[in-house]
């Protein structure tokens, strides 16, 4: 059954994202992003479908005052940056999956350091440019001083720790905020991916394949953090890869990597739970979600 729609939409804007650098092999469907700190040298294969990131209202919330403001000078250097290879053990999962977004984006003016809570010490730091994305995500929450935003990366590794969907504050004078345009609705339950703008409800698929119930698709929400041609993975028949902010709950690496990263994409099997998490679409479906940019709001319903 379709939950309510708890987005409308204003004005909307562009946006722009960043480079990919490479990537560790991978099979069928998880995304196997390789291993360690440095990116490995070919694009991303994918398989942990889609876990989602709840809609925001396109003209954005009003920020409640929240926490103080805080302006420490912090050592960017030393402090670790958190993407999709990152494990940060302090960083919070998100508690509120399908709750709205506020219908913005956060984008960092450098490198803008990540907090656990306004009232901590930074875990870490989100660059304004990375290789593969991530660095422009959506705000869940909004103070006058701090904005709280999805993340990617995970908190801790399956199946000892925690890989649900990262959350993370950051301070309101390290960002900039533009409006969300459009966020992608999947149903697993009813089969259907729509997208939602100010033009309306666009479907895009009445049917897919997810996640088998060892490897289930993530829910809740998240974002587009990569979309990618990759020739090498012959599975795909030369579609992108529509790479999300969140990894399995079950699967720490795939194919020998240490990541598991949720995506669309395409694959000749498309119907019923046989995936390893990712969602399997057929051509022109993959196609229009690898339209929209990086940074898109995704939020997957049960």
């Amino acid at each position: 059954m379709h939950m309510p729609r708890r987005l409308r939409f204003g004005d909307i804007a562009p946006w722009a994202v960043t480079a990919l650098a490479a990537i560790g092999a991978i099979v069928l469907g998880l995304v196997a992003l390789g291993a360690g700190a440095a990116a490995p040298a070919t694009p991303p294969g994918a398989e942990t479908a889609a876990a989602a990131a709840p809609p925001g209202s396109a003209s954005p919330t009003a920020a409640r005052v929240g926490a103080p403001e805080n302006t420490t000078a912090y050592d960017i250097a030393a402090l670790r940056q958190i993407d999709v290879w990152s494990v940060t053990p302090g960083i919070p999962v998100d508690d509120a999956p399908f709750a709205p977004t506020t219908g913005e984006l956060a984008t960092p003016l450098t490198a803008a350091p990540i907090f656990a809570d306004p009232a901590g010490q930074p875990l870490g730091y989100l660059p304004r440019d990375a290789a593969y994305g991530g660095t422009v995500v959506p705000v869940v929450e909004r103070q006058s001083h701090w904005v709280k935003v999805l993340l990617a990366g995970r908190q801790g590794v399956p199946p000892d720790g925690n890989p649900a969907q990262a959350v993370g504050w950051l301070r309101a004078a390290d960002i900039e905020l533009t409006p969300v345009t459009a966020y992608v609705e999947v149903h697993l339950a009813d089969h259907t991916i729509d997208i939602v703008s100010a033009s309306g409800v666009e479907r895009v698929a009445s049917d897919f394949a997810w996640g088998q119930p060892s490897t289930p698709t993530p829910v809740g929400r998240t974002f587009v953090m990569l979309t990618r041609v990759v020739p090498e993975f012959a599975y795909t028949q030369g579609h992108p890869l529509v790479y999300l902010g969140v990894q399995s709950a079950t699967m720490a690496g795939f194919d020998g990597g240490t990541v598991a990263v949720t995506a669309f994409h395409y694959y000749r099997e498309r119907s019923g739970a046989n995936s390893f998490g990712c969602i399997y679409l057929d051509g022109p479906a993959t196609d229009r979600l690898a339209q929209l940019p990086p940074r898109t709001p995704v939020v997957v319903y049960p």
